[in-house]
């Protein structure tokens, strides 16, 4: 009567996430960005081998940026990666603030203005 079935393990292991304090550095330039009225959405997926968050200025539209975390890529190019709308690669890196570094920049020129 008791019969208990175990969950299906899937092969090869989990799916790639923000840890805590990446997501806070996102949602933080997300925050000001929206406050500056440039952003007006966001979405996030998290596959197998990657994690995505997309800023969009329209929820219609393409994202604005896209920044990809791929662990896999931590010996070669950076486990960070920020695209533009076009799908060029605008930065990577290691650390993820110096990846965003181009959007804290634009972000310092539509408040002055």
């Amino acid at each position: 009567m008791s019969v208990v079935t175990p969950f299906p393990q899937g092969r090869g292991g989990g799916q790639v996430g923000w840890e805590r304090l990446e997501f806070l550095t996102i949602i933080d330039l997300y925050g000001r960005m929206v406050a500056a009225g440039h952003w007006r959405d966001y979405a996030i997926r998290m596959d197998k081998d990657v994690a995505v968050f997309a800023a969009f200025r329209r929820a219609a539209e393409r994202p604005e940026i896209r920044i990809e975390k791929r662990p896999a890529l931590r010996q070669r190019q950076g486990v960070y990666a920020l695209f533009g709308e076009q799908g060029q690669v605008l930065k990577r890196g290691q650390e993820l603030k110096n990846v965003l570094a181009p959007i804290e920049r634009r972000l310092m020129r539509l408040v002055r203005d």
